[in-house]
């Protein structure tokens, strides 16, 4: 009789264990995935949005391109195919929020050093005054890695149009003319389909530390 209660009580443990991994399993699998929205021009605000695009509410992808970098390469989307990239405006001589947000750059440029899957991009918003060679000693000055983090300039308009229709990251001046800008500080997620995941304040390192969790979830998201 004891040999048989030892018995039952075995088969017990084991069916109490099971049913424990049964309702873990379970619970794991009706829980909501966590997942980054797909952000289009009407979730921003209508003064960082060209007005033609304010009422876009699906479908928005950044738009192709082709600009010169800091070692006067030519630079397309091509570069970012298949890849996930942070990218912002700026330009070297501004005094105020741009060396923040490049020492923010910096900082994700360290994080995401030997992860070939992200990469990142800076566009001028002064590409007149940013040429080729002074792109060139900023980047050596701020410790750019030329594979990981492209400075880039080109044609304002172009970069103008970038700014408000694609990244939706700076306010219109027009006070010098129909293409000059204000850069925010924002920083923008794109992920692998060009499209817009996430936006960021680049001058905050809290806000570093959000967008380092977004791209781990976001990287996630394509193994599974």
């Amino acid at each position: 009789m004891r040999s048989f209660f030892s018995k039952f009580k075995w088969f017990a443990l084991v069916m109490l264990g099971m049913s424990a991994v049964i309702i873990y399993l379970f619970y794991n699998a009706l829980q909501p995935k966590k997942t980054l929205p797909v952000y289009q021009p009407a979730d921003f605000n209508p003064e960082l949005v060209d007005a033609e695009m304010n009422h876009i509410k699906k479908y928005h992808r950044v738009a192709d391109f082709s600009l010169i970098n800091q070692n006067g390469d030519t630079v397309t989307q091509d570069n970012y195919k298949d890849k996930i990239y942070i990218a912002d405006f700026f330009f070297t001589t501004c005094p105020t929020i741009c060396p923040i947000m490049t020492e923010n750059m910096g900082y994700l440029q360290e994080q995401f050093r030997e992860d070939d899957e992200i990469l990142l991009l800076s566009h001028s918003v002064t590409p007149v005054r940013d040429s080729v060679a002074q792109l060139k000693r900023y980047a050596e000055e701020k410790g750019v890695i030329d594979s990981k983090w492209n400075l880039v300039t080109g044609d304002k308009k172009q970069i103008y149009r970038l700014a408000r229709q694609s990244y939706l990251a700076v306010k219109t001046d027009g006070d010098g003319g129909p293409y000059d800008m204000i850069h925010t500080e924002n920083f923008i997620l794109v992920d692998k389909e060009k499209r817009i995941r996430g936006t960021y304040d680049g001058t905050k390192r809290e806000d570093m530390e959000r967008l380092l969790e977004d791209v781990a979830m976001l990287k996630r998201s394509y193994r599974q």
